[in-house]
């Protein structure tokens, strides 16, 4: 089978990449950035880079229509993008995926759309089923133009899904592993990684009894492949991730404790990392139920596991 990824050349479609190469598909990556996470695939037979993006409607055309199917994981991502500038944020992940669907639509393409957790909010009802109500915030509070993107996105999915198109979701809770973003930024592991590389404190944001559900990377691309290469998905969302509660604070003693560092811990205010646009969510936990029954995907990594070798491969990883 051909597949087109996205925004391959970041994490997850990195991994993803690897994960359907050893399927024997034939992986065609779209990517405007670096290749720094994709280089060691670089020179496989069954392996295609294309630099550009999915604002290119021209080449988005040319690609879908040589594959069978499409994972489309091109996005803005990161708190500092929400907050630093929405405008791109809202651009590329809404009017990116509407190319990404009225190409799939043209040649009959199965799509499968990378959403998040984002969606769902600060809904207080947990944990949260694929069905579950979005609460959000107020529209000048920059952090939600994320979860509005992404939501938008699942929209446009389930307009072409009532035309015809195959589509399937995939939400994602804390994915993290080897070739996450880069250090200081991103997300709550990387910016943690960087301190403690530096033994510098950790800074934890409020009390640190924030809660998240990580969920390593290679659990989260056999559930995406499967997403895509299975019928029975068709026109399904799947809450992608585990259900292990652990507080930011726990995170930071445990990345602390395995990697040796002499970081402590610092709490700081929310407001002196982001500002005023920026609301946190004191909870994220997916029901996981759909994705172990219908993806097959039940036995998961262990934190601890996980931290271990992302902790060594940034050791080891020039950044």
């Amino acid at each position: 089978m051909k597949v087109l990824i996205t925004g391959g050349g970041g994490f997850i479609g990195s991994h993803l990449s690897e994960e359907l190469l050893a399927r024997d598909c034939e992986v065609f990556i779209l990517e405007p950035g670096g290749t720094k996470k994709i280089r060691h695939l670089i020179g496989h037979p069954k392996f295609r880079v294309v630099h550009d993006s999915v604002m290119d409607m021209g080449i988005l055309d040319s690609l879908v229509a040589q594959v069978d199917l499409v994972y489309h994981l091109a996005a803005v991502v990161g708190v500092e993008h929400y907050v630093g500038d929405p405008y791109q944020v809202l651009n590329v992940n809404v009017n990116g995926t509407q190319n990404v669907l009225k190409a799939a639509f043209k040649y009959g393409r199965k799509v499968v759309f990378s959403s998040t957790s984002e969606v769902y909010g600060r809904n207080p009802n947990l944990p949260w089923k694929e069905d579950a109500d979005r609460v959000l915030g107020s529209t000048r509070i920059d952090r939600w133009c994320y979860s509005t993107s992404k939501a938008v996105g699942e929209h446009f999915c389930f307009a072409y899904s009532k035309m015809g198109l195959p589509i399937t979701i995939t939400r994602y809770f804390n994915i993290f592993g080897p070739r996450l973003d880069k250090l200081d930024a991103g997300r709550i592991i990387t910016i943690f990684m960087g301190q403690l590389l530096r033994n510098e404190p950790l800074t934890v944001i409020g009390d640190g009894r924030q809660t998240r559900c990580f969920t390593h990377v290679a659990d989260a691309v056999k559930a995406t492949a499967n997403a895509g290469l299975q019928d029975d998905t068709n026109g399904e969302i799947f809450n992608i991730g585990t259900d292990v509660e652990t507080s930011i604070l726990d995170l930071a003693k445990m990345m602390i404790e395995i990697s040796g560092s002499s970081s402590e811990i610092k709490f700081v205010k929310q407001e002196e990392v982001y500002g005023d646009s920026y609301e946190d969510i004191g909870r994220r936990v997916p029901d996981t139920t759909r994705m172990k029954k219908l993806l097959g995907v039940s036995e998961l990594s262990p934190l601890e596991e996980g931290l271990r070798d992302t902790i060594e491969w940034f050791r080891n990883e020039p950044q």
